[in-house]
């Protein structure tokens, strides 16, 4: 028994003491701090050799911008103002002048007036399309949903008058000129479609007001295009034509 007792103590005897311990842990925690206090004096500065950005090299410059709004530039603002100005406005881009539209308005109610041919010359669809929505519309208030026909009859009728008129003139029409002039013309039967709505077109006095209306179409027409086309004595010769398109127009309106 006593040789088991000198066995446990020879066992468990040991050299490592609690000051050993502690005096160890404190000069584990003296080197961290060193070792900390070092970093923090090497952190602000890039080792040796290794690669730095050239801001970081440059001297410190003061900025007087905010988060983003750049500095003001006085040659980038003249810039940007000399190209607003010399810009076109929107509406010229688009093809679009209300002045033109408005004189095209005037030739075709009024038909003993001039026409402009450099004017009348140019593919403005604009107003067309707003006459034909605008017959289309009347005849929906009259009880006649004839938007097909409408915008049927018109494509079919600028194909054949644009063949008609290149036989006939030496320089040519384009399609959007024939387009233009024959949808500026439909404005009179916008008028009549809008009587129809007010009273009924199917007597003698619809008759003779329909018949009134197609010569006002036909013959604007004809004026439009021979001023544009220079086709000077052949005016009876296009309204013909044009009479006829424009009466589809008129039975639309008044059966």
């Amino acid at each position: 028994m006593s040789n088991f007792d000198q066995f446990h103590l020879d066992f468990y005897q040991s050299s490592y003491t609690i000051d050993d311990q502690q005096e160890g842990y404190n000069s584990y925690g003296s080197n961290e701090n060193l070792c900390g206090s070092r970093k923090s004096q090497t952190g602000d500065q890039p080792p040796a050799g290794a690669f730095a950005p050239s801001e970081m090299l440059l001297p410190s410059q003061s900025y007087t911008g905010q988060i983003l709004q750049p500095t003001y530039s006085p040659d980038t603002h003249l810039g940007y103002a000399d190209g607003y100005d010399e810009e076109p406005p929107l509406l010229e881009e688009l093809g679009i002048n209300f002045e033109h539209i408005w004189q095209k308005t005037l030739t075709v109610l009024n038909p003993m007036k001039p026409a402009d041919g450099s004017i009348m010359n140019e593919t403005d669809l604009t107003g067309p399309m707003v006459f034909c929505l605008a017959l289309g519309a009347t005849l929906l208030l009259a009880g006649k949903v004839h938007f097909g026909y409408v915008y049927g009859m018109s494509a079919i009728g600028c194909l054949a008058m644009h063949a008609l008129l290149n036989l006939m003139s030496v320089p040519g029409v384009s399609h959007g000129c024939v387009a233009s002039v024959l949808g500026y013309c439909l404005l009179p039967m916008v008028i009549l479609s809008s009587s129809a709505v007010i009273f009924s077109l199917q007597g003698i006095l619809g008759t003779l007001l329909a018949l009134f209306i197609i010569g006002w179409c036909s013959f604007s027409a004809s004026k439009i295009f021979t001023s544009a086309l220079a086709m000077e004595g052949q005016q009876l010769l296009i309204a013909y034509p044009c009479a006829l398109l424009y009466g589809l127009f008129a039975l639309l309106t008044v059966f």
